[in-house]
């Protein structure tokens, strides 16, 4: 489909990016949704949207828009309702030790600086990354199967179980063995579903429904929704404090949580949340190295917050670099992209439209910085109002209503099957992270 960006109105494209922003605090609000959702939905929905006589450079603004938006605001939920999606999960503990301080509005708006920091990191790295990631690329792309093997294995042989005294010596190893079930369950759901894409069969006009929604829906939308339903939280009285991490602590995670996102963003197969967990084993060896370093903190939160900064700064970075990869090297490494790359031909990609994609992403961020910390400063007052268990059921409902209208009977069998293994890891202790072998598996034997 040709791209024609001449004439380009800006009233349209802050309509367009105001839409996308709308859509991405949708989705980053409700439990069980994505902005990959939305980006798949403005696919589908797109031959009618230009029938209508909106350009396709509009849609790709509110794609864009909503993909960089939902990075803000998953926070929220991760935290003040404990539902997090794949990207946000290991930010959750970290997060519920401000909450139950009292300090679940602080935890919010430094998520908020860490994704805001990671933007404007992300646009300095761009032109070295871009000619980093150009040179290097065509030497190691022969070897990304082994990288991925040892990062998968990593993912594996770091889960830390709980100790319980007794169980003896090989009781640490329970834990590495679920976290393998999970991969592999996952993976062969993968396998499976992605090599019968096409008994998937849509209500709209669509050339090819997209597995991914019922399996990423499945695996960590519904299979959470299903968790919390079960379990019952009391919230804190919350305050607005006064962020006290020092400038050296918030520079650090944001550079750390930018480098990690660049990082996965042009390997295949890879979430943020499997950014993260680099990042923490990094930060972990240094730790190790430099055990007198700090022994002492002025404040025993402080850890807490670094780590929100850094791993909202993985999140937001990683959507941004694989914007970059795209440009660079011509491949899709998220569901935005993908959905983008519908419309977007890597060969017509120039310097014009980078600069005007470059702008949405600004635009996006500087709007959703500020929504989220005003979301994150009331939030909790609605909280006390909302009867979660109707929503969670309400989410729950709309998941199926969208499998069954993008992807037709063979989607609910795989979100059925999706949502069964999603809930492996809350009853194992184990991180959901491991359901990313889905993704993972497969691109590991293609490439190996």
């Amino acid at each position: 489909m040709p791209l024609i960006i001449e004439n380009i109105s800006v009233l349209l494209l802050l309509l367009s990016v105001l839409a996308g922003c709308l859509m991405g605090i949708t989705s980053g609000l409700i439990p069980g949704l994505h902005s990959n959702n939305f980006a798949m939905l403005l696919v589908s929905v797109s031959p009618l949207l230009i029938g209508k006589g909106i350009p396709a450079i509009y849609i790709i603004f509110m794609i864009l828009a909503s993909c960089i938006t939902h990075t803000f605001h998953d926070i929220i939920p991760a935290i003040y309702l404990g539902v997090p999606n794949s990207d946000m999960a290991l930010a959750v503990l970290p997060g519920h030790q401000l909450l139950l301080d009292g300090r679940g509005p602080e935890a919010i708006r430094l998520s908020a600086m860490g994704s805001a920091g990671s933007v404007i990191v992300s646009i300095i790295l761009l032109l070295p990354f871009g000619i980093l990631l150009y040179t290097i690329y065509p030497l190691i792309q022969d070897h990304i199967g082994w990288m991925l093997l040892f990062i998968a294995l990593l993912m594996i042989t770091t889960e830390r179980g709980e100790y319980v005294p007794g169980q003896g010596s090989l009781a640490r190893y329970r834990h590495i063995l679920y976290a393998l079930v999970v991969f592999v369950l996952s993976g062969l759901l993968g396998i499976f579903a992605f090599g019968k894409e096409n008994l998937a069969n849509s209500l709209f006009e669509t050339d090819s429904p997209s597995i991914l929604l019922p399996l990423l829906s499945g695996l960590f939308g519904a299979s959470q929704l299903i968790v919390s339903l079960t379990t019952g939280s009391v919230i804190p009285p919350q305050r607005t404090s006064v962020i006290t991490l020092s400038a050296k602590k918030t520079i650090k995670a944001i550079a750390s949580g930018s480098i990690a996102g660049s990082f996965v963003a042009w390997l295949p197969g890879l979430s943020s949340s499997v950014a993260t967990l680099l990042a923490e084993q990094v930060s972990r060896i240094r730790g190790n190295q430099n055990p007198g370093s700090s022994i002492v903190s002025e404040d025993p939160l402080d850890e807490a917050r670094e780590f929100i900064v850094s791993v909202s700064g993985v999140n937001t970075a990683n959507a941004v670099f694989g914007l970059f990869v795209f440009f660079f090297i011509g491949r899709a490494r998220n569901g935005a992209i993908v959905a983008m790359s519908s419309f977007l031909e890597p060969s017509t990609i120039d310097v014009p439209i980078i600069l005007i994609l470059l702008c949405v992403v600004i635009l996006a961020s500087m709007f959703s910085y500020y929504s989220t910390i005003k979301i994150g400063n009331t939030i909790h007052l609605f909280m006390e109002k909302i009867d979660y268990r109707k929503l969670s059921i309400a989410v729950l409902t709309g998941l199926v209503l969208m499998v069954i209208s993008f992807t037709g009977m063979f989607g609910i069998v795989i979100f059925l099957m999706a949502t069964s293994i999603g809930l492996l890891p809350s009853f194992m202790n184990v991180r959901k992270s491991n359901a990313m072998g889905v993704i993972l598996l497969p691109v590991l034997l293609y490439f190996l």
